[in-house]
């Protein structure tokens, strides 16, 4: 499908898709009365309980050499690495909302390609020059970024601190993104998303029950009944449902190549609808600056990273011709 023509609502469900992930930092900070882990295991749990239904229709829907392989040893080692992975990656982030600005948490936790060429470079390949532009861009935003420490923007200031919690929020969301690669390939969305998510969610409670005040006073699932429910009920259902596996659902029909370059704009949609629905505030001079740059980095990288991996299918595929 990705090489014909795309259907018209496919483009309304990536629209809605992108802005459901960019909504989730907004609604973070709206619900601040709630501790930060406890907020994100909450936020994991409800988003788990919505695609536990769709995960069991999805069980008696696959043949039988897929439910072996979903009940492999392997394949609940990744799942539960990749909900340890969640966990820690929503941790941070989560927690990063409280330490600095809106702004700079989703421009640090969605430079997450940063992190996969700094990898990849480390471990795998050197990179291709548009990579390397990017990266260099990518560092030199994220330096004039920080330059904003201290500026007041909505009710929060810029931290250095804050700024690195996002950062290790992307770091962790890649061993995540490697984990959802791996079992994707064969695995049907729900019954991938449902374990990972709830393993996340649950992992996310004891680390509240030993750090945070607040885990005494509203409880492992508090949210029944609290009047911050309906928050992280949308949480779950436009961030979690309509975002993630709207974004899934487009991979059917439109290049990776092009949902992975929608990331970038989470930081400015979701700025946006912190600033327009709950008086998050405008970022500082600084970051107008260096927040574009940073954003254009990453873009050049994940575009790069496509440029090298398409050279590498069409080697593949002469090799494959000649032989």
């Amino acid at each position: 499908m990705r090489g014909g023509s795309v259907p018209a609502h496919v483009w309304l469900v990536l629209g809605v898709a992108i802005c459901g992930v960019s909504s989730a930092g907004a609604i973070f900070t709206h619900v601040d009365e709630i501790d930060p882990l406890l907020r994100a295991s909450w936020r994991l749990q409800l988003t788990a309980l919505i695609l536990a239904p769709l995960a069991i229709l999805q069980l008696y829907e696959i043949d039988h050499e897929v439910k072996s392989k979903l009940w492999s040893v392997s394949t609940a080692k990744i799942i539960l690495a990749s909900g340890v992975f969640l966990a820690l990656h929503f941790g941070f982030w989560v927690t990063s909302l409280d330490y600095t600005s809106l702004t700079h948490s989703l421009l640090f936790v969605t430079a997450h390609p940063l992190v996969i060429l700094i990898g990849m470079f480390l471990f795998v390949r050197k990179p291709n020059r548009l990579e390397l532009i990017g990266g260099i861009a990518a560092f030199t935003g994220a330096a004039i970024s920080m330059l904003d420490a201290g500026d007041v923007q909505g009710d929060r200031s810029v931290t250095f601190f804050g700024d690195q919690l996002a950062f290790f929020g992307a770091v962790f969301v890649v061993g995540y993104i490697v984990c959802g690669r791996i079992l994707r390939e064969w695995m049907p969305l729900f019954l991938y998303a449902f374990p990972v998510t709830l393993i996340g969610g649950l992992l996310l409670l004891p680390a509240s029950w030993l750090l945070e005040d607040g885990f005494s006073e509203f409880g492992a699932f508090g949210y029944f009944g609290h009047q911050t429910l309906v928050w992280f009920v949308l949480l779950a259902f436009i961030a979690g449902i309509l975002g993630h596996t709207g974004l899934n659902y487009c991979l059917k029909y439109v290049s990776p190549l092009l949902i992975s370059i929608s990331v970038p704009l989470e930081p400015v949609l979701g700025s946006l609808i912190g600033w327009m629905f709950f008086s998050t505030g405008i970022p500082g001079l600084w970051t107008w600056i260096g927040g574009p740059i940073l954003m254009l980095g990453i873009v050049s990288i994940i575009y790069g990273e496509h440029l090298t991996n398409q050279t590498s299918l069409d080697n593949e595929d002469r090799v494959v011709e000649a032989e």
